[in-house]
């Protein structure tokens, strides 16, 4: 009989994007034979409580798993102590995890492909992440699935024996990186990842994802990611913590299953390529740079 991975899903104070996002995880084809962990963090504010409370009489309803078990937090851990907290749990009882935040839609297959996809690599050290969410690529030949060495964090899964190297230490982690790391790492410049390290180190953000994204980079590892993604965030409408109102990383889910998965575990060179270039072009021209930021002013 084969067990299926539990989910976690964080969630905080936006009741409508959990609503919205465990509707698209009950419509999944594996959801009747998976387990929902959903972990509740504490309100930061007492502008908060009401909402939080919103939520929390939400989820007590949620039908459609195998079953589901709620984890209230009575103080505020904040996005990242929750995601580590909880994924570590959950990795250390069932030895893998998948892991949704509040703001995810997903297609009927993204619990499929994560399940197989943790099947089969499951005894490949290399392989330390499964992600859903892609960006909108260009190339049209890619393979299905490919594998790449950044994590996305909007929807992934992950093993006991990979999360096992997450160093949750910045200074730790910063003091294995030479420049030479620090460009590859940074995909040759095209995206602020060592930015966003540097950040956290200076409290200006306070991102798990960076540091397991560096934790899987120093080990040397991969991940692996459907060249259409399987997920779309629903939190860029400034109403997320972390979340601006930026419509680059806007996507059209992928309607099919996911049928093909790389044999040889090795980045692909193309699929590497078309991601730089759509990092390096992602913001587009002057004038649309110029529209994008009066929109946001305009809504902020």
């Amino acid at each position: 009989m084969q067990h299926f991975a539990p989910i976690a899903l964080f969630v905080y104070n936006r009741p409508k994007h959990t609503e919205r996002t465990l509707k698209f995880l009950q419509q999944n084809e594996l959801a009747s034979e998976s387990r929902l962990f959903i972990f509740s963090d504490g309100p930061k504010t007492v502008a908060d409580e009401d909402k939080v409370k919103e939520v929390r009489e939400f989820i007590k309803k949620v039908e459609g798993f195998k079953t589901v078990e709620i984890i209230e937090g009575q103080t505020n851990m904040g996005l990242a102590n929750s995601v580590i907290a909880g994924v570590s749990r959950l990795t250390q009882t069932y030895g893998q995890a998948i892991v949704f935040e509040d703001d995810l839609i997903s297609s009927p297959y993204t619990l499929t492909y994560f399940n197989e996809a943790l099947d089969r690599y499951r005894n490949e050290e290399k392989v330390m992440h499964i992600g859903a969410y892609m960006y909108a690529l260009k190339d049209e030949n890619l393979p299905e699935s490919f594998f790449y060495r950044a994590a996305t964090s909007w929807g992934w899964a992950t093993w006991a024996r990979a999360w096992q190297h997450f160093e949750p230490n910045i200074d730790t982690l910063m003091a294995q990186f030479d420049s030479k790391k620090k460009h590859a790492f940074a995909i040759e410049n095209t995206m602020n990842f060592w930015k966003q390290m540097q950040d956290f180190k200076n409290g200006k953000n306070n991102s798990w994802a960076i540091r397991w994204y560096a934790s899987i980079f120093l080990k040397g590892g991969l991940t692996l990611n459907p060249s259409q993604s399987l997920v779309n965030n629903i939190g860029h409408d400034g109403s997320g913590i972390h979340s601006g109102l930026s419509d680059i990383y806007n996507v059209i889910i992928n309607p099919k299953p996911i049928k093909q998965f790389p044999s040889v575990i090795a980045e692909n060179e193309q699929a590497y390529q078309a991601i730089k270039h759509f990092l390096a072009n992602r913001k587009g021209s002057l004038w649309a740079r110029i529209k994008r930021f009066i929109k946001e002013k305009l809504n902020s």
